[in-house]
């Protein structure tokens, strides 16, 4: 199969980073279009459009086969890959030609082997939390020997390497310790050192990988690259083998995360378990979920479900499945069943024959002694031979016999059956499928796809930037070309003109009101009236505070000469003149000053509206509005006076509670009563001023907590609706009967603004004409590139010449003119 052509190697491709920017640069030159356009999709899709090299990145959970699956794509035993352990590191896997093979081998620091250490010894309870202890056992080949052995004790205690999360992390960091004791030559202190496989005297790539694979080496090295010849790597393809989602080191976990939420990755390969689980893991959901975060993946996610040989042997597992694919992955067009252990070694039998026993005297040499088990990959072809259901009893008659071994077996079968049982196992481990699809994915559809991609997230831009040109242009040419016309154009625009500048007027001040009125949302008023409120109570503790019996009961006897007694009731009543007038002084005050800051306020935001400006452009003034304010402002002020002095004029008055029966105001007047009437001289009434004072404060907080708090607001409030929404109506009014004013005044300026407006009016011209230019070359650079690509259903639209002939008939001849003149200019 043959790599399709790329943007990077056509001709008319080699632009197209240049033509795109110029797209985005006339974007840049609308603000009113850009406002609404996110341009970092397009330039994501730019980016992968031309990019030499396309990551595909394989990410799943801890022993879910990702090594194993790339090593079936690619047919070579590159990625270490086994029951229960797990990758700690990243690999790349990028394209070299036969004679150029090699792997570039990245080792951790000490500082972070170290890091290491300490994590995993204290998630195993090992006591190694002191940074000292932990750097003195890398010292120490007795302690870091010790702790193997705890490490070897857990992992037998929780029944094997993959029984359990603490077996995984013993596993993890039995092998750290061995990694860091076998590579320490290889290992600096701080930095991250790169060494080449020549380096180690390795003498080709299988070697390298050997060593890469081994999982102690794996356990120490940050980042393997292996560069070899495989069609599959053609066209800048890179696989990327990353730690599981849930590794035992959290480290190693965060490093998929962090690939598959990287926008430089083009493609994600979701290595998923529910073929041998069951359901998916919440890890497994969230991996998911990030992946469609990432603009940069887009739907080049490819599913695989690995280990499908489970269900061969599992009714309930097989009918999950395929119940959780139709439930969640039914929009999905890139969904595989496989099982990269029996695809890969199935793949490795068609170079063996039983001169070398079908590979157990060559590849399965080193797993195949008389102390271990046979490999799983035979335990697992034999399980396959007799209880998959997978192999027709008229094709192939295989018996796995209970009396001979494993590998007796094994051998047997594959002697009796030959290359036919091989295929069919390789044809139903579902490996050879997801190849030929991901294949044909990277070599033919991949580049077509991504600049499909780019010119779908072009397109919105350039026909709203199309859409703007013919706009402007139009305007721009049925605009007056002489002085007279134009003149006369905006004089027949005046008396629109200053009716839209009087409902402006209306619609500001009818928000302003509003916002007094039916919001808190005007913070200035609400601060004024916050004071008003706060002044109110403050005077009302001061005038309580400052309440003389004394001096109220002098003033009662001067007023009665012929008397020497003074009543309890006389006392209370002068008491009650004296807080009300008292707290009307404040509140006259008060609102005087609010209501003078509100129309200072009003008055510098109008100023500061677009419309007021229209207004002196049209007028050479403001058409009173400033001193109609002025005025209004008065009869506000006026009017809310004598409301605060009728609302502390009702103070004098008790409240109907007062003698409610039952109150508190109730029982302390009797209080007082009793008190002061004990006797007829004066004193009797002072020592009772305390008792006064409280029935005083009863009666009066409720009176100013309900006007600061319900009434005299809805007294200002109505005050400024019914006099300032009428007063806009009728300035309104005054603006447009200004017609005749506006007409005289504007003709004195209209000579020299109608000549520089058609001096701007050409400058825009030019100016669109060229935008114009520019956007017709760049997009049909881009629009020969998808040619090129034979994707000219994808064409971006240009200005063509026939669009000018939408303007009136009497401009068609000289616009088109004009057109075909730009388009010859470029």
């Amino acid at each position: 199969m043959t790599p399709q052509h790329s943007p990077t190697t056509l001709p008319q491709c080699q632009n197209l980073q240049a033509q795109v920017d110029a797209v985005l640069n006339l974007l840049k030159q609308e603000p009113t279009l850009q406002a609404r356009v996110d341009t970092s999709t397009v330039r994501a899709s730019l980016k992968k459009a031309i990019a030499p090299t396309f990551e595909i990145v394989f990410a799943g959970a801890f022993s879910a086969g990702k090594s194993m699956l790339i090593n079936a794509l690619l047919e070579r035993e590159l990625l270490y890959s086994a029951e229960g352990h797990a990758t700690g590191t990243e690999c790349q896997i990028a394209y070299a030609e036969p004679t150029q093979e090699r792997v570039v081998l990245t080792f951790l620091s000490e500082a972070e082997v170290l890091s290491q250490v300490q994590l995993l010894g204290k998630k195993l309870g090992l006591n190694l939390h002191d940074p000292q202890q932990a750097t003195l056992l890398l010292q120490e080949q007795s302690l870091m020997d010790t702790l193997r052995d705890s490490c070897i004790a857990i992992i037998q205690q929780e029944g094997g390497e993959s029984k359990s999360e603490r077996a995984k992390q013993a596993s993890a960091f039995k092998l750290l310790i061995q990694g860091f004791t076998d590579n320490k030559k290889y290992i600096d202190k701080t930095t991250n050192r790169t060494l080449s496989m020549e380096q180690f005297d390795f003498k080709n790539l299988q070697e390298a990988a050997s060593y890469a694979r081994r999982g102690s080496n794996s356990a120490v090295l940050r980042r393997v690259e292996y560069y070899c010849h495989h069609p599959l790597l053609q066209d800048g393809n890179v696989l990327v083998d990353t730690p599981g989602i849930d590794a035992p080191v959290k480290r190693d976990a965060e490093l998929t995360y962090t690939k598959i939420e990287n926008p430089d990755t083009s493609a994600v390969v979701c290595v998923l378990k529910p073929a041998s689980s069951g359901d998916m893991t919440s890890e497994e959901t969230e991996m998911l979920e990030r992946i469609r975060q990432n603009p940069g993946v887009r739907d080049r996610v490819f599913y695989i479900f690995n280990r499908i040989d489970e269900t061969w042997y599992n009714a309930q597992l097989r009918q999950r499945l395929d119940n959780l694919i139709g439930e969640q992955f039914r929009d999905s067009q890139r969904v595989y069943k496989t099982s990269g252990l029996l695809g890969f070694w199935g793949s490795q039998l068609r170079q063996t024959n039983a001169s070398d026993r079908f590979g157990l005297n060559s590849f399965f040499a080193v797993s195949v002694t008389p102390d271990l088990e046979a490999p799983q990959f035979i335990n697992e072809f034999n399980r396959y031979c007799s209880s998959s259901g997978k192999l027709s009893g008229d094709k192939f008659r295989v018996d796995v016999r209970s009396y001979e071994s494993a590998t007796e077996n094994y051998v047997r079968i594959l002697t009796e059956q030959g290359s036919g049982l091989v295929e069919q196992l390789i044809k139903d481990s579902g490996i050879e499928e997801f190849r030929t699809a991901i294949t044909r994915y990277l070599m033919e559809e991949k580049r077509p796809l991504l600049l499909v991609n780019l010119a779908d997230d072009l397109q919105p831009i350039c026909i709203n930037l199309r859409r703007n040109y013919l706009e402007s242009w139009h305007y721009l040419k049925a605009q007056p070309q002489d002085v007279n016309a134009l003149k006369e154009q905006e004089i027949q625009l005046l008396s629109k003109q200053l009716k839209d500048v009087g409902d402006e007027y209306k619609e500001h001040i009818n928000a302003i009101v509003n916002e007094v009125v039916a919001s808190n949302t005007n913070v200035a008023f609400e601060a004024d009236f916050t004071k008003l409120k706060a002044k109110m109570v403050s005077r009302l503790d001061e005038l309580l505070t400052t309440f003389s019996v004394s001096h109220v009961h002098q003033q009662a006897q001067a007023s009665h000469r012929r008397n020497s007694v003074v009543p309890l009731i006389g006392i209370l009543s002068e008491a009650f003149y004296y807080l009300a007038n008292g707290l009307e002084e404040v509140l006259v005050a008060a609102v005087t000053e609010l209501v003078a800051n509100f129309f200072q306020q009003l008055t510098t935001q109008i100023q500061k509206q677009e419309y007021y400006r229209n207004l002196y452009r049209l007028l050479g003034n403001d058409s009173d509005i400033e001193q109609n304010l002025k005025q209004l402002e008065t009869i506000v002020s006026s009017a809310l006076i004598n409301a605060a002095r009728v609302e502390c004029d009702r103070y004098v008055r008790e409240r109907p509670e007062f003698f409610t029966e039952g109150t508190s105001s109730l029982f302390q007047l009797r209080q007082t009563l009793q008190q002061a009437c004990r006797g007829y001289d004066h004193y009797n009434m002072i020592e009772a001023e305390p008792a006064i004072r409280q029935l005083l404060k009863i009666d009066f907080e409720e009176k100013v907590r309900d006007t600061v708090m319900r009434s005299f607001r809805q007294v200002i409030n109505q005050s400024l609706n019914n006099q300032l929404l009428p007063i806009a109506n009728l300035q309104a009014e005054q603006i447009l009967a200004q017609y005749d004013r506006a007409r005289a005044y504007l003709a004195k300026a209209l000579e020299k603004e109608a000549e520089e407006k058609i001096r701007q009016n050409q400058r825009q011209l030019a100016e669109v004409e060229q935008r114009i230019g520019v956007f017709n070359e760049a997009v049909e650079g881009i629009n020969s590139c998808l040619e090129a690509m034979q994707l000219d259903r994808h064409r971006l639209p240009t200005l063509d010449r026939s669009d000018l002939l939408l303007l009136p008939i009497n401009d068609n001849i000289q616009a088109l003119q004009e057109l075909l003149a730009i388009g010859e200019g470029n």
